[in-house]
């Protein structure tokens, strides 16, 4: 696998009067997995959306080895840059099986066929992402957590070199958020594939990502490794939210633990109900 190069160079970008990010140069390390943190608003989608080309940047550039990703016919960016957005929509009536398959559509010309190595693309993520059993069934009769599988096992079977996903773990229970990230952390290590995608949860972000980018009003408030950046001065700083971290036991990651106005002590004893039952 080629190892890609994903830059942005004083990159504001934003929406009709609203500018979102400003002044922000980034640069993508390739062949590892990064992961984009920040309260709501803060730019992370805005991000994702400016480096894969589906918003124009008010300023500055994004870089593809170098080279414009707006200088780069469709086809062949889409071979190498997959993008799974926040909430896509898929047509009315569309099955699973169909859907995935479009992950194939940039690896084919104007004049060839279906192949037997689009078959196996599209079977393998099917069973990596454990929605072989809903291939046959409409997207529209899924629940919010089988549609999001069947997405990402859409951009699964694109087989980019680069993969963006914004909140791939939307909608799914918290056993299917591991399997997902176990699923892309295995991408990335037995394909090389450089993965960025934005998490909500801090404690995921930090177990999963090589790189993690803390963000705050449309800039980059810290970046490094997950032990450099989660940190209670971070998370002060970028979520307004008092913490302690510690070391995770399971993962040796960083953990972060937050502290809100109630809080039990060991002393404490748990209230029967609030409707002044007696126990």
């Amino acid at each position: 696998m080629t190892a890609h190069t994903l830059t942005a160079q004083d990159l504001s970008a934003g929406y009709s009067d609203s500018v979102i990010l400003e002044g922000l140069d980034l640069a993508i390390d390739p062949g590892k997995i990064t992961v984009i943190v920040g309260a709501n608003a803060c730019g992370k989608s805005t991000l994702l959306r400016t480096l894969s080309r589906l918003l124009f940047p008010r300023h500055g550039r994004v870089l593809l080895d170098g080279k414009s990703i707006h200088k780069t016919p469709p086809r062949e960016l889409a071979r190498t840059l997959g993008l799974l957005p926040q909430s896509p929509i898929a047509p009315d009536g569309i099955t699973v099986a169909d859907l995935v398959s479009r992950g194939r559509h940039p690896h084919q010309g104007m004049f060839s066929r279906w192949t037997a190595r689009d078959d196996e693309a599209v079977a393998a993520a099917l069973i990596a992402t454990r929605t072989v059993e809903l291939a046959e069934r409409p997207m529209d009769e899924l629940s919010g957590g089988q549609r999001q599988r069947a997405w990402i096992a859409m951009a699964l079977a694109q087989q980019t070199d680069i993969l963006l996903l914004d909140e791939p773990t939307t909608f799914l229970d918290i056993s299917h958020q591991v399997e997902v990230l176990d699923l892309l952390t295995d991408l990335n290590r037995q394909r090389g594939t450089t993965i960025v995608m934005v998490l909500h949860d801090l404690n995921l972000a930090a177990r999963y990502a090589d790189s993690l980018i803390a963000m705050a009003a449309g800039r980059l408030h810290a970046r490094g490794t997950p032990e450099e950046v989660l940190t209670e001065d971070n998370v002060r700083q970028v979520f307004g939210l008092e913490s302690r971290v510690i070391t995770d036991p399971t993962s040796g990651r960083p953990i972060m633990l937050p502290i809100g106005r109630h809080r039990m002590t060991s002393t404490d004893t748990p209230a029967s109900g609030i409707d002044g039952d007696q126990p």
